[in-house]
């Protein structure tokens, strides 16, 4: 469907161009070019440089024209020349194909015996319609490789991130697992203690005692089942760096306060009976485990304030830095994080049925947690595979691998940025120079061709025998300059000098030439040279 516009567009520039032109062929300039055409804009997609060259030798079939070396198929090279350079095809498969291209206009050209006019217009027309579109087409094919380039760099970095954060989850799922294991296999280990208390009362039946016996069973395998599949999820680095297991915050704090870092704990109100579950107590040492560890790293020399409330059987757990002091280092006062420490609390809190939330406060940062103090105590756990939101300000180290494809994308990105600016470059400032070159000579030429215009009207008023004084006032300042050798050669009165006029001011239109003969200063004959003032 492109193809056909393209070649209605096309056709019908032909085709306005031929009627402003009666001494045109209908075959050789009209039929037989927009059929070339039809052929050559589906066939460019396979063969695009075989396509510049049959386009090329449509406007190189205006050189034959007696009036006229342009035609309108110029605009159709250049369309080709743009569309080759919005393709796969190379500078050095193109720069080649440009050359052999004009080439042949020039040995056409001379092949012809164009005039001055004729050489003018392959010199200069047919270049800037192959190069200009050209370098524009690879400026475009640039500009959209850098813009696909963005786009997929923020694909990948996104993919990236969703990978570490997914990362982050299932090692806190692991994490998790392990302090269930711990909680709840000590509590069923105790359930299966007083199963077998109860097996021993006089008061019960041999049936009482078998089913209880079967009960401490299917517990005792309950806790075996556990133990395996915690066992297989266990990540064991990762349990190392989470601290001894019955540390207290108290505990915590003081080895965050031995590293250097201050700071002011203070508890207020005591967890309703029976106290804290141990999945809460964990959360509450993790979330400040990992408040204190971020302050170190990203907030050095700050003072952390940790604030515990436990009250209406929720506990509430706030911990705020002051915003660090350049000026005063501090280690980490524990463990530090793999990056996103905040991903990993967000999901450890959502299990026990608690909310959540990480942002700045003042000129510090400020973590805060709300639980309950039992778990499932006002609602049961979120599903741990739930979708963390985004962190604010959470920890955006990457490991290793994540770098590495970071850096390669910002390599192809700077890579496709330095090309297209070079193209730009070669789309904007080689044509400009191109073309203030062409447009200075092309205004030279105009200036002659305009300064050596004898009006039709004029010429016809000139009287054999007059003195060149009485008509030099409708003169032209200067002569036709390019008169070729045939014109010159043309019989004259002997002992006479001859001037040459052009009829027309138009640049590219073969005009007739107006050649007046003086004896002297009086003009003793005038006659006109049809259709030489191309050159």
């Amino acid at each position: 469907m492109r193809d056909t516009a393209l070649w209605l567009a096309l056709a019908g520039v032909a085709l306005v161009w031929f009627v402003g032109h009666p001494r045109s062929s209908v075959a050789l300039e009209l039929v037989l070019p927009l059929a070339v055409l039809a052929v050559a804009i589906p066939a460019r997609r396979r063969w695009p440089v075989a396509a510049v060259f049959a386009v090329n030798a449509l406007c190189a079939i205006g050189l034959a024209h007696p009036v006229t070396p342009a035609n309108a198929y110029i605009v159709a090279l250049a369309v080709s020349a743009y569309l080759l350079g919005t393709g796969a095809t190379t500078t050095r498969r193109a720069l080649p194909a440009f050359g052999g291209c004009l080439a042949l206009d020039l040995a056409l050209c001379a092949a012809l015996g164009g005039g001055a006019v004729w050489w003018y217009y392959t010199l200069t027309a047919f270049p800037l319609a192959l190069l200009v579109p050209w370098l524009f087409g690879r400026y475009w094919q640039a500009q959209l490789a850098f813009v696909r380039g963005g786009w997929q760099r923020a694909q990948l970095l996104e993919r990236q991130q969703r990978l570490v954060a997914e990362q982050a989850r299932l090692r806190e799922r692991t994490r998790i697992a392990a302090d269930m294991h711990d909680s709840l296999g000590h509590e069923l280990s105790l359930i299966a203690l007083r199963a077998g208390a109860l097996e021993l009362s006089p008061t019960l039946t041999g049936r009482d005692r078998a089913d209880l016996g079967e009960l401490r069973a299917a517990v005792s395998d309950a806790v075996g089942h556990l133990r395996d599949t915690v066992g297989v999820l266990r990540d064991e680095e990762g349990d190392r760096a989470a601290g001894p297991p019955d540390e207290s915050v108290e505990e915590l704090v003081d080895r965050a306060r031995d590293s250097g870092v201050t700071v002011d704990l203070r508890r207020e109100g005591t967890p309703a009976p029976p106290g804290l579950s141990p999945l809460v107590d964990r959360a509450v040492h993790r979330v400040v485990r990992e408040s204190l560890t971020n302050a170190a790293k990203h907030a050095p020399g700050s003072a952390v304030r940790v604030r515990i409330t436990h009250e209406g059987g929720r506990t509430d757990v706030r911990v705020t830095n002051s915003g660090g002091d350049a000026g005063k280092p501090l280690p980490p006062s524990g463990p530090v994080s793999g990056g996103h420490g905040l991903t990993g609390l967000r999901e450890r809190v959502g299990v026990v049925g608690g909310t959540f939330r990480a942002g700045p406060r003042g000129t510090g940062f400020e973590v805060a947690a709300t639980m309950p103090d039992r778990v499932g105590q006002d609602r049961p756990p979120r599903e741990a595979g739930a979708v963390a939101d985004s962190d604010t300000g959470s920890d955006t180290d990457s490991d290793t691998g994540s770098r590495e494809s970071e850096s390669e994308s910002v390599r192809q990105l700077t890579t496709a940025r330095r090309r297209a600016r070079l193209r730009f470059a070669a789309a904007f400032v080689v044509p400009g120079g191109f073309a203030l070159i062409t447009l200075g000579s092309a205004a030279y030429a105009a200036f002659q061709f305009a300064t050596c215009v004898l009006r039709p009207a004029d010429y016809a008023q000139l009287q054999i025998g007059a003195e060149r004084a009485e008509f030099a006032n409708v003169l032209p300042a200067r002569q036709f300059p390019y008169v070729s050798d045939s014109v010159k050669a043309r019989p004259r009165p002997a002992g006479t000098t001859c001037a040459y006029y052009r009829s027309s001011g138009s640049l590219l239109d073969q005009v007739d030439v107006y050649r007046l003969c003086y004896s002297g200063s009086r003009l003793v004959s005038k006659d006109v040279v049809p259709g030489s003032g191309g050159g």
